[in-house]
């Protein structure tokens, strides 16, 4: 019963909380009273039974502790305000008026929601922590598990997040105009934050987590469904989409990483790419532009379309980094670039990319580039100078899985040199 009704949770305590805070103007509260509403079912459900609308339960038992909160603060006039211009000053809202202000546009809350929880005065950790708090309905140990953090850090990031929300009386509404760009661009970096969390873990010992993936991958396509209109929105989607595809065939049998060309593509889910490519045709269909997670979702394309890795198209990989580094510079895209020509014009090309890298700050204590320099170096037959790069980013990385594949192929240099000489 326990099970069941987390799942029931899991699916609409977003909708829940996303109209008390329509409701009641404070995200802390609104997710208080849809918390009583949860520990109210799990009070009676296992008597009573699941209703058969058991959404609608959580969400009519939750309105009813919002009306109660009202009328015991006496905050009347203010919510005849916030709530139904229309009423009479004097009048008092009935329950049924209250309740039919909460049933409205829930859609729109649930987009309100998302640029609540995302709002660029929280901070990374606080807006990732509350956006799964909120939107994914995932417990604070859950995300603390998720990210290998202490419970009670995440704990304190949400409560603080609250605050500061309440502090800055944050606006519980869509941005207009030229503001709601810049706060959609935050919204999509949360979410794929989240994802590539899932994707490549940063630190522990598994390689994946698919749960966050998933949930990423859940939170946005809500969002290209609130929000039809925008096409880096469906980019972001379409990205997540085909990469998830590979999730099953990125580690092996005893959790182990396999890297992209060595994996087996017929593992790769077929309905994932098909859904990916149509949410890029949509992202085309609406214009307006090629955005970074557009041109992001190109590329996963390419290798998507590739039957082998052999088949993959390197030179337009090459260049989609290139436009990509034009509108999004940064010195990993850059190194991504690197890879990419290495692939399409062989490894010297590319080490003179990478090469050149070596003194961003921004890449300092990054795993990736002694990783990729190695894998250079290593095709170049200068086995010594890859193994010293391997190890190196060995040290570099917090992930169990990823440490030991380095070592191993530091070891395989070894052999290698040991052959050619």
């Amino acid at each position: 019963m326990h099970r069941t009704i987390d799942a029931i949770w899991r699916l609409e305590s977003a909708r829940i909380i996303a109209g008390l805070t329509r409701m009641m103007r404070d995200v802390g509260v609104a997710e208080e009273l849809a918390q009583d509403a949860l520990v109210a079912a799990l009070e009676q459900w296992p008597q009573d039974g699941v209703p058969d609308n058991p959404g609608a339960w959580l969400m009519a038992t939750a309105k009813h502790r919002a009306i109660d909160r009202i009328r015991r603060e006496k905050r009347f006039e203010q919510k005849q305000q916030e709530i139904g211009r229309d009423l009479e000053t004097r009048q008092d809202p009935t329950d049924a008026e209250l309740e039919a202000a909460l049933e409205e546009d829930l859609g729109d809350d649930l987009l309100r929601l998302m640029f609540i929880s995302c709002h660029p005065v929280l901070s990374t950790e606080a807006r990732v922590a509350l956006t799964l708090r909120l939107l994914g309905g995932l417990t604070t140990d859950e995300i603390a598990r998720a990210f290998l953090v202490p419970e009670a850090t995440v704990a304190q990031r949400i409560v603080r997040a609250k605050r500061t929300l309440a502090t800055k009386k944050v606006p519980f509404e869509v941005p207009p105009g030229a503001e709601r760009a810049a706060r959609l661009s935050s919204v999509l970096e949360v979410l794929y934050l989240v994802f590539n969390e899932g994707y490549s873990a940063t630190a522990g010992d598994d390689w994946t987590r698919p749960a966050l993936c998933q949930e990423a991958l859940r939170l946005g396509r809500v969002l290209a469904e609130l929000m039809p209109r925008e096409p880096e929105v469906h980019g972001l989607v379409a990205l997540m989409e085909i990469q998830a595809s590979r999730l099953r065939a990125r580690v092996g049998p005893s959790g182990e990483p396999i890297q992209l060309l060595d994996q087996d593509r017929g593992k790769w889910d077929q309905l994932l790419i098909r859904r990916g490519f149509a949410a890029l045709l949509r992202a085309e269909e609406v214009g307006g532009g090629i955005g970074p997670y557009m041109l992001q979702a190109a590329i996963a394309a390419c290798h998507a379309q590739a039957p082998t890795a052999e088949d993959t198209d390197w030179a337009r990989i090459a260049t989609l980094y290139e436009a990509l580094g034009r509108i999004a510079p940064s010195p990993v895209v850059e190194l991504n670039r690197a890879v990419a020509v290495a692939m399409a014009h062989g490894p010297e090309e590319g080490l003179r990319i990478v090469d050149g890298l070596a003194g961003e700050p921004a890449l300092k204590g990054y795993h990736l580039l002694p990783s990729v320099r190695g894998d250079l170096l290593a095709r170049l037959g200068r086995a010594a100078e890859a193994r010293a790069e391997f190890e190196r980013a060995a040290s570099l990385t917090r992930n169990d899985r990823e440490r030991t594949l380095l070592l191993d192929r530091a070891a395989a240099c070894d052999t290698a040199a040991t052959t050619a000489g």
